[in-house]
């Protein structure tokens, strides 16, 4: 059994892209398992940097089988518009990606929803991208969503189409939808949709199921971060699926008993987008610094990360929900310039003290971090090929993450590229 999850230990935006990247090169079936478009990951790949939202990071070596699976939301012009940007580099999907034939659907009326909610005056705002991920999921908790399988089927699309506009007459007229008008033209984008659509779409489990049983190396790959997660986020500032390991199970379609090793990437530091509490946070001149040094602006919308400190609770929180074996740290170089570094290792409100993430919203809002301090470095690091190598106060601040967390950190990144990630452990073998 050669399984590899690679997951998001903080609030996403961790390198996991990348990460992902790095160890396709070993996989055989690389597998995105939940999420939709609002995730995206840039990867550079032949000195070409390349921005992916749905389309798993292996797609980048021609010899790898893509699936994504059943546990995301799909949004197929943005899917069309991804494999397009790919074939103007040629890089060609053609027999190597697939889609779950359980996968669901976004529509355009899940982005009008998505939208009026996060504008909307008596709703929380949380922040999304507003391209109708919420939405796509609450339909399919709801039992009204639209799947693939569905999609193929034209009679019984046009039913699912009509009793979904129905549920939601009323928000779509207050938002100036014609309904007949809209109805119309989503049945003719499901006419062309069909044409690159049909080829792709498959019972992707039974494709996992048949890797595993020929001793194939199979990589899942996370959307966002295990802070979001539905469940075990910072609720309600999540997102509307599990990016944890356990949703490798439930959005790919395979065994708990089938994962045998689930590597978390950590920033250096922390960052997070949009709203919600961040205990560690700096809204100040070294915020800006980690913000600048660490070019921390989403590849998806652009807009700029909150940064700060490194958060042990919410690290140590991922480590014991995810059951995570190793982890990779993204952006050491990034610290480059700073001469002391921080850490939180614990909260405190109202004169108790946290070590565990809490539940609570009252606490989340209002607690404030308590931080242990170690010396930081000068010198660039970028560009370093081994670990020994390093400045001795940059190896200490792994190496003191490290103790602190009770986890292995087997991997250390120094910079963008692929190459630039640096295993500790030569001989280690994640699959």
């Amino acid at each position: 059994m050669s399984t590899l999850v690679v997951l998001g230990a903080q609030w996403g935006d961790e390198g996991k892209g990348k990460v992902a990247d790095y160890f396709a090169k070993d996989a055989d079936l690389i597998v995105r398992y939940q999420g939709g478009a609002n995730a995206g990951h840039t990867l550079i790949h032949k000195g070409e940097a390349f921005a992916l939202h749905l389309i798993p990071s292996g797609i980048l070596f021609p010899d790898k089988l893509c699936l994504i699976g059943n546990g995301t939301v799909i949004d197929p012009k943005a899917l069309e518009e991804e494999i397009s940007f790919l074939k103007t580099k040629n890089i060609s999907v053609e027999g190597r990606l697939f889609i779950s034939d359980r996968a669901h659907i976004i529509f355009p009326y899940h982005a009008v929803i998505d939208q009026a909610l996060e504008s909307s005056k008596t709703k929380v705002k949380i922040g999304t991208t507003g391209k109708g991920i919420g939405p796509a999921y609450a339909d399919k908790i709801k039992r009204i969503g639209i799947r693939m399988v569905d999609y193929l089927e034209e009679g019984l699309f046009k039913k699912l189409l009509d009793d979904s506009l129905a549920e939601k007459a009323e928000i779509l007229k207050a938002n100036g939808i014609k309904l007949d008008q809209y109805r119309d033209q989503i049945i003719n984008n499901r006419n062309s949709d069909i044409e690159f659509l049909q080829p792709l779409i498959t019972d992707t489990s039974i494709m996992i199921a048949e890797a595993l049983k020929n001793n194939k190396k199979v990589l899942f790959e996370s959307a966002q971060g295990s802070l979001l997660d539905l469940d075990f986020g910072t609720y309600p500032f999540v997102t509307s699926s599990n990016p944890i390991s356990g949703g490798a199970c439930t959005g790919a379609g395979i065994a708990p008993n089938k994962i045998k090793t689930v590597l978390g990437v950590i920033k250096a530091y922390t960052t997070r987008v949009g709203e919600g509490p961040f205990t560690a946070e700096l809204e100040d001149e070294t915020g800006k610094f980690l913000r600048e040094k660490g070019k921390e602006f989403g590849a998806t919308t652009g807009r700029p990360r909150r940064c700060g400190w490194f958060d042990a609770v919410i690290v140590r929180h991922s480590i014991r929900i995810n059951g995570i074996n190793h982890l990779l740290m993204t952006k050491l170089d990034c610290l480059s310039g700073l001469d002391t570094l921080k850490v939180c290792v614990a909260y405190e409100y109202d004169g108790k003290t946290y070590t565990e993430l809490p539940a609570s919203r009252t606490i989340m809002d209002g607690a404030k971090p308590i931080y242990k301090e170690i010396a930081g470095f000068k010198e660039e690091i970028e560009g370093i090929k081994n670990f020994d190598d390093l400045p001795k106060n940059a190896r200490s601040y792994v190496e003191f993450l490290e103790k602190l967390l009770g986890v292995p950190i087997s991997f250390v990144s120094l910079g963008p590229k692929r190459e630039d990630t640096i295993p500790l452990n030569k001989s280690l073998n994640l699959f």
